[in-house]
């Protein structure tokens, strides 16, 4: 995308700074939920966005966080089997990827393909984007006020900067947002003065237990149909074909591999974040290089009591104001994803499809069987799997 190519150094690192501050809050708000240490879950990100690089050949801009679809389960599998039994079942998640990473290995994307047309990945694109939709607007709805601040901020960076200022509208709302926060009594900076400078993460070692690692594994299949579908997104706004390259199986790899390390250290599982590919389509960096830089922040913010003591001082409605943004431009990939593949909605199949997907997942629908829950947008996406597979289609959408 444009101005890439003359990125300085200096500014790839204060855009992937930019690029975790998108991504901090959902990453130790999740751990912060279930009672494990958002410092270790700050690190478990970084790492495992790290190897998920290597893995994938350093060429998909994607930064892994911390799971929401495991907040539940985590707090009822510790209750049952402790903290330490608990975990290992978090570990045995990334053998969910694995398991689906050898399938698409050994099928090919011909499978992933006919599973996934533009009909069903497109508003599952959308589907991400607007299930998301309710976090932003609970956060801003902390003060409307500070939101409106940093939203207004990021909209009118983005459309009216010049040079480099246009590739840092989410940091610079943050900036504005923070200072009117701090000029209007809404920050606690007591936390701030009670964290040490330097702490290490409290690392937890797991202790298996065949219980947990059965009660786990069913909650991985919709994180992973998620990934399938951000992988896509990142397709979208990137214009590049990661299925291909280097492949889907690999991306799967990469994040079934880091799920493990950060279950192997007490963490949450993690999860391709659609916060961080919003903010590539508000900025245009889709530099993977960038993104590393975010997980190397990470990774020493974890270690820098002070540093992530702060950026937990920021308040949601700040964060909230530059989310309602980001989340919306992420359906409008899906939107975009379906125009570009001439997906006929003038065609009653596409519409029940699509119809099915959107309501099922923004109408919060959960399918029960005893202790397994599916919901979501994997619950979502396996409903437009079907519908493809089982609905006939007439002659002149034989190509949908």
């Amino acid at each position: 995308m444009e101005n890439e190519k003359q990125l300085s150094a200096a500014s790839k690192t204060i855009i992937g700074v930019q690029f975790l501050f998108v991504a901090f809050g959902a990453t130790v708000l999740v751990p912060l939920l279930v009672g494990l240490d958002p410092s270790t879950a700050l690190f478990a990100a970084g790492v495992g966005t790290l190897v998920f690089h290597l893995v994938t050949k350093g060429i998909v801009p994607i930064f892994l966080g911390s799971s929401f679809a495991f907040i539940a389960p985590i707090i009822k599998a510790t209750e049952l089997y402790g903290l330490a039994g608990t975990l290992s079942g978090l570990v045995a998640v990334g053998f969910v990827y694995f398991l689906m990473s050898a399938l698409v290995k050994w099928q090919g994307l011909r499978l992933i393909e006919r599973l996934f047309p533009p009909v069903v990945i497109g508003p599952v694109i959308i589907l991400i984007g607007l299930s998301l939709a309710g976090t932003g607007v609970s956060m801003a709805q902390e003060n409307w006020m500070l939101a409106l601040i940093s939203l207004i901020t990021a909209v009118v960076i983005s459309m009216f900067a010049k040079g480099f200022f246009k590739l840092i509208p989410i940091i610079s709302a943050i900036i504005a947002g923070y200072i009117a926060a701090v000029c209007m009594g809404q920050v606690d900076f007591s936390g701030v003065a009670a964290a040490p400078w330097i702490g290490l993460p409290q690392f937890v070692k797991p202790d298996f237990s065949w219980e947990a690692v059965l009660f786990m594994i069913p909650v991985a299949i919709a994180p992973v149909i998620e990934h399938i579908g951000n992988v896509y997104a990142v397709n979208e706004v990137t214009k590049k074909d990661f299925m291909k390259d280097p492949g889907l199986h690999r991306t799967l790899l990469g994040d079934g591999i880091a799920c493990c390390i950060s279950g192997f250290i007490g963490g949450p599982p993690v999860t391709t974040y659609s916060e961080v590919t919003g903010a590539m389509v508000l900025t245009k960096v889709t530099d993977p290089a960038v993104i590393r830089v975010a997980a190397v922040a990470g990774i020493v913010f974890s270690l820098i009591g002070k540093v992530s003591a702060v950026l937990k001082s920021i308040p949601g409605a700040v964060l909230g104001g530059i989310m309602l943004l980001l989340f919306g431009m992420i359906a409008a990939v899906g939107i975009n994803n379906m125009i570009q593949n001439k997906t006929d909605m003038n065609n009653t199949r596409n519409l029940v499809i699509v119809s099915l997907i959107l309501t099922t997942g923004i109408g919060g629908a959960v399918l029960e069987a005893g202790s397994f829950t599916f919901s979501g947008i994997g619950l979502s996406a396996v409903i437009g799997l079907v519908l493809n597979l089982i609905l006939p289609k007439s002659q002149a959408n034989e190509s949908e």
